[in-house]
């Protein structure tokens, strides 16, 4: 896997050999206009409206030698479309969507593998678990002009205001549960502390609620460093953090306490990191274009110890039940008999106004 482009508001970049950290020593295409991408994945992350309205959120156009683009576009009642034309052949899709009673984020994932006439839309929410997705069929291959005209803006090309960002991959990218912690995260174990990186299948850690227990997988991936990816740094001591973490804006920790039994009827809750952003024991912190998370899958989503602060391993519901989407995620390469189920998280999960609510009578 390998991130050729990345663009939001502030900048955008494209490298034939890949961006970041994933960068290989021979460009994954020929630098040539009409070098043909086959396979390969757009990621993107917008604002919802509540309301539905009709907008385009992402799209580039071009006409010569023949007519080009693609779009992405909110339609009325809830949803994403996309449409690719290329020359007499289209290519289309329409995905929906719950309606929120805010401005929703939305993650967009549309793969493509023209060699084989396949490709899927897919649309999640940050802090939600729940994947959709479509089939797209006959999808067209991006041809290097039409990156550039998409990706570095050249042409007649859109991104909407409402966009947070978008990425291309050489790969199909895997949607579904994610990784939330960098590799060098020390994770409390019966001989101490080790780093997440260095933690196998079959090896135990310790957990809050049920001492220790054994890891059943590891996944990890890298991402675009953006939007619901852009890391977290949560600083020592507070949340009882003994050094420095840096986490993905969904890691969730445990917060407990007198504040957390009077306000929500619970000895513990799960907070999401992007809602403890205060701007002193929470920050967002630094970084490239792209960065590595990983996490840990236990028997039943028991909550780790990370630099001494309570923090959630995966959480990957029932997916082995659904074999569409167990396809479509990291967790792909597993023996699914061997995947344990998670019925539901082992602490409450705030909404984002409580979450926030209560970081804020924390700071006070």
């Amino acid at each position: 896997m390998t991130w050729l482009a990345l663009c939001d508001h502030d900048e955008r970049r494209l490298s034939l050999r890949g961006l970041g950290t994933d960068k290989k020593p021979a460009p994954l295409m020929q630098d040539d206009p009409g070098a043909l991408l086959t396979r390969g994945s757009i990621v993107f992350e917008t604002r919802l409206s509540a309301d539905g309205r009709p907008q385009v959120l992402f799209a580039y156009k071009d006409t010569y030698p023949q007519l080009r683009s693609l779009t992405f576009q909110a339609i009325p009642g809830g949803g994403i479309a996309m449409v690719q034309v290329q020359g007499e052949h289209i290519c289309h899709a329409a995905i929906s969507h719950a309606k929120a009673g805010r401005t929703d984020v939305a993650r967009i994932t549309y793969a493509w593998d023209a060699d084989h006439n396949w490709g899927r839309m897919a649309l999640e929410k940050p802090e939600e678990t729940q994947v959709t997705s479509v089939y797209v069929e006959n999808p067209c291959p991006l041809s290097l002009e039409d990156i550039r005209g998409l990706m570095l803006g050249r042409s007649d090309q859109t991104f909407s205001t409402d966009m947070v960002f978008a990425a291309l991959s050489d790969q199909i990218e895997p949607v579904g549960p994610m990784p939330t912690l960098l590799p060098d995260t020390p994770l409390a174990t019966p001989w101490g502390y080790k780093p997440a990186d260095k933690l196998r299948r079959g090896d135990t850690v310790l957990t809050r609620d049920d001492g220790v227990v054994p890891i059943l997988q590891k996944v990890k991936r890298m991402v675009p460093a953006r939007g619901s990816y852009h890391p977290i740094r949560l600083r020592a001591p507070y949340f009882g953090l003994q050094q420095d973490v840096i986490v993905s804006p969904d890691q969730r920790l445990i917060i407990d306490g007198p504040e957390v039994e009077y306000l929500f009827g619970q000895e513990a809750v799960l907070v999401p990191a992007r809602h403890l952003v205060n701007g002193f024991a929470a920050l967002k912190e630094p970084c490239g274009p792209t960065i590595s998370y990983t996490q840990l899958i236990l028997p039943r989503h028991e909550t780790l110890i990370a630099a001494g602060t309570w923090v959630e391993s995966l959480y990957i519901g029932r997916i082995r039940r659904n074999s569409e989407h167990l396809v479509g995620s990291l967790l792909h390469s597993f023996d699914r008999s061997l995947l344990p189920e998670h019925p539901r998280p082992a602490h409450h999960v705030l909404r984002w106004y409580d979450a926030i609510h209560l970081a804020r009578r924390r700071a006070g």
